[in-house]
């Protein structure tokens, strides 16, 4: 065990240092002629440039992140109640802006708030107007409880070499490991490897295109303008940017296809989490190849949006994907979500779930507990047994555990969605798909 864990520690180390790109570095070829590190805008160089020193600097401030993680875990248990609830109760403490202040941002940005009705973009306007105090509120109680703590920084994070048991931090006595801060880490070092990939995959796309289509247009007898107007141009009919982009795509696969080009730099490898799913409610088949489990919160609109998604999914692959259900309910900005949770794991009790938080969904202004049983006499429930299976101690025990295995993979909003266990980085059809494709293909 301990080589495994001194072998994930190097990896994980190796990985988030591995940004530099040397210049005779080929990253493309197609037609006989390569692109190489070299050949990328100057912008984009100064950017690989730079990642080393950033990610020393990310690596740190994930440190901190930790400990600030761990010192509100800590006030949490003391207090009796749960991290959410301790960060809400700190931003609550800071002042609404004045009136005068509310007019000035609502100016400013008429423009923007012009699709919301008055009294949601007043709400709009107050939530950002408090978000930089409420940070700083925040920051200045993580500041507090780090002294109340006793936190001690250990080795420094960006030491070229570390045992799994060497000590980063100490936190109220106990240790931190580097183990336990690579495991935590690393999501947003990957995070920050696969934006700069997308960038370079993005440019040498570009790169790729102002290479082939001279080429193509000399085989052709013709200038690069007549091939492109040949090619777009000439064959638009409805002069929709999402007909051009379809021609775009047409005429780029066809060109690479020719000329066989082969991008050689690739996306790194995302980090799968083990996410467990006994117990938790479920549509699709239990073998199913594809396992999407979301994290939701029944008062987010966002959720609301992704769960017909899904299921639209769902019946694109039939018989290849396994939804699951867990409960992240954010209490300090919806303060339904967790009664709501604990509505649906009754509703669950009885096998309706689905069926129940279709209403949830539809009905989010409306979550108090009148509402909640109206929605489980709507969906067919025994109303008295769903009451009692609510206010049962078992079933908050369902939303603890969710919200425990949530945070142990870093959820930190809704939704969040894992597809075969690994984090879906875009909330989009296209990017829910594409995940769902890569699974099917392993």
């Amino acid at each position: 065990m301990k080589q495994i864990l001194l072998t994930l520690t190097m990896v994980a180390a190796a990985a988030a240092a591995n940004y530099s790109q040397k210049p005779e570095d080929v990253l493309a070829t197609a037609g006989g002629a390569t692109i190489k590190t070299k050949d990328l805008s100057e912008d984009l160089r100064k950017v690989i440039d730079g990642m080393p020193e950033f990610t020393r600097s990310l690596r740190a401030e994930i440190r901190d992140q930790l400990i600030g993680q761990r010192v509100l875990d800590l006030e949490a248990a003391a207090l009796n109640t749960t991290t959410d609830k301790v960060i809400g109760a700190e931003r609550r403490k800071v002042p609404d802006p004045s009136e005068a202040e509310i007019a000035k941002a609502t100016e400013a940005n008429a423009q923007a708030l012009a699709a919301f009705m008055p009294k949601e973009a007043r709400e709009r306007v107050i939530a950002f107007l408090r978000s930089e105090p409420e940070q700083k509120a925040v920051a200045d109680l993580v500041a507090r409880l780090r002294a109340k703590y006793k936190v001690t920084l250990g080795k420094d994070i960006n030491s070229p070499a570390f045992a799994p048991t060497d000590v980063i931090a100490t936190v109220n006595g106990k240790p931190v490991t580097i183990a336990e801060y690579d495991e935590y880490a690393k999501d947003d070092l990957y995070e920050a490897r696969a934006q700069l990939a997308e960038l370079i995959l993005e440019e040498l796309d570009g790169r790729l295109m102002d290479l082939l289509v001279p080429i193509e247009a000399k085989s052709l007898g013709i200038d690069a303008g007549e091939l492109m107007a040949r090619e777009i141009t000439n064959k638009m009919k409805t002069f929709t940017d999402e007909e051009r982009e379809g021609l775009e795509e047409a005429l780029r696969d066809r060109l690479l296809k020719k000329y066989q080009a082969k991008v050689l730099y690739k996306m790194p490898e995302p980090p799968v989490y083990k996410i467990a799913t006994e117990g938790s409610p479920s549509d699709g088949p239990a073998a199913a190849p594809v396992t999407v489990v979301m994290f939701s919160d029944f008062q987010c609109s966002a959720c609301a949006a992704t769960h017909p998604v899904i299921k639209q999914l769902m019946g694109e692959y039939p018989g290849k994907i396994r939804l699951v259900v867990r409960n992240y309910p954010i209490d300090a900005i919806h303060p339904n979500a967790r009664t709501a949770a604990r509505a649906a794991a009754a509703a669950h009790a009885q096998g309706k779930f689905f069926p129940f938080i279709e209403l949830l969904y539809k009905n989010q202004q409306s979550l108090d507990e009148a509402s909640l049983l109206r929605y489980a006499g709507m969906a067919g429930l025994n109303v008295d047994q769903f009451k009692l299976d609510s206010n049962a101690e078992r079933t908050a025990d369902v939303i603890r555990r969710d919200i425990a295995d949530a945070n142990a993979v870093r959820v930190d909003g809704t939704p969040t969605i894992f597809v075969n266990g690994i984090r879906l980085r875009e909330l989009s059809y296209p990017a829910i798909k594409a995940l769902i494709d890569r699974a099917l293909v392993k």
